[in-house]
């Protein structure tokens, strides 16, 4: 199955209660600057939306402007989270069009948005639970960001070269989908978008004394797009994939990877900021060198940061996650730097589930 031809990601849209606070958060813990805004004074009435960047990352945070929102039964139902994964390509059309050819649901037709900056080309298929991709198609377009936006005013957000952290991109995106439903979902993305299957994981490989997911990579053909897809699997205790499904009612985005070239510098700025990371126990430490070899970076700052390394065939990375990032146990990012290794950090798995079961316990959710 040949793959549609998509370019990279082109932003992740959350839909959150307020927008303004979210954007708040993302600016002065993630360190992103906020550049755009639609809502009551762009005339756009139903809805407020920020557009946020770092780097090559773009994040929008929309809020319903009412109960007569399209979306507002969402915020029920999953608290603030991620609703669309937008793609960029080449032919908005071409790509929609084949797309529904190849079993794809759609959730919204070709449109061509229009304004003084020129044409914005956009059209969305359905994925798990009631996550899109959007095709997004910006190359007639010259605004801030699509029609409806406009450049953020400065005594809203106040612009700062101090405030980026180090992110730099989006390396991947993990959905969490029900069990027995994980290889239902690579063949949606093998058989509609043409991705291939990476890797895979499964509960042998994944798994802790309590709990157990399995899990499986696709990416698309120039390997810039890669998602994840966790399921639970069956284990004395409830695993950190039921706990999201419960909580954010059903499937949808886990996490978010973002790639830095400097998670020593990043996560010390990210501390700063109070973000709140998982840490995994001070052994770990104890035999890193003699599960990774050689490293650059400095045991001592790795430990007292908490960032976990692992390696493959072609080098080594580092990795970190935060925690949740809302009230419910749902959404949260992590941090990584690539130094030749393509891995998902295999090694660290039991360290980390460990700790997530950790944190679990705390919410009585194990």
């Amino acid at each position: 199955m040949t793959d549609i031809p998509l370019r990279k990601i082109d932003h992740v849209r959350f839909f959150v209660g307020n927008a303004r606070q979210s954007a708040f958060f993302y600016r002065n813990a993630f360190g992103f600057d906020v550049i755009a805004y639609a809502g009551l004074e762009t005339k756009v009435r139903h809805e407020a939306g920020y557009v946020l960047k770092q780097g090559e990352i773009t994040f929008v945070l929309t809020s319903p402007l009412s109960d007569q929102h399209p979306e507002s039964k969402r915020l029920v139902a999953h608290g603030d989270g991620v609703m669309d994964i937008a793609l960029d390509v080449t032919d908005v059309r071409a790509c929609y069009d084949e797309a529904l050819k190849r079993g794809a649901t759609g959730a919204r037709p070709p449109e061509a948005l229009e304004d003084e900056n020129g044409v914005f080309e956009t059209a969305s298929i359905r994925a798990y639970g009631d996550t899109t991709h959007t095709f997004v198609n910006r190359d007639r377009y010259r605004g801030v960001f699509a029609p409806g936006f406009k450049p953020i005013d400065p005594e809203r957000y106040q612009e700062s070269t101090e405030r980026p952290v180090g992110l730099a991109a989006i390396d991947h995106i993990v959905a969490n989908v029900e069990e027995g439903k994980m290889n239902e979902w690579v063949e949606f993305y093998r058989k509609v978008l043409g991705f291939t299957q990476l890797v895979s994981f499964d509960d042998k490989d994944i798994s802790t004394e309590y709990s157990a997911l399995m899990s499986k990579v696709v990416q698309n053909g120039t390997g810039r797009v890669k998602f994840p897809i966790n399921e639970p699997a069956q284990a004395k205790r409830r695993s950190q994939i039921d706990e999201y499904l419960q909580y954010y009612g059903g499937p949808g985005v886990q996490h978010i990877a973002l790639i830095t070239g400097d998670i020593i510098k990043t996560v010390r700025k990210m501390r700063d900021n109070d973000v709140s990371f998982l840490r995994v126990p001070q052994t770990y430490y104890d035999t890193l060198t003699e599960r990774v070899g050689t490293i650059k970076e400095d045991l001592k700052e790795l430990a007292d940061l908490g960032i976990l390394v692992d390696k493959d065939d072609e080098g080594y990375m580092l990795q970190i996650f935060t925690k949740p990032v809302a009230d419910r146990p749902t959404l949260f990012f992590e941090v990584i730097q690539r130094r030749g290794s393509k891995s998902f950090g295999k090694g660290n798995f039991k360290a980390l589930f460990e700790a997530i079961e950790r944190e679990q316990e705390l919410r009585g959710s194990l």
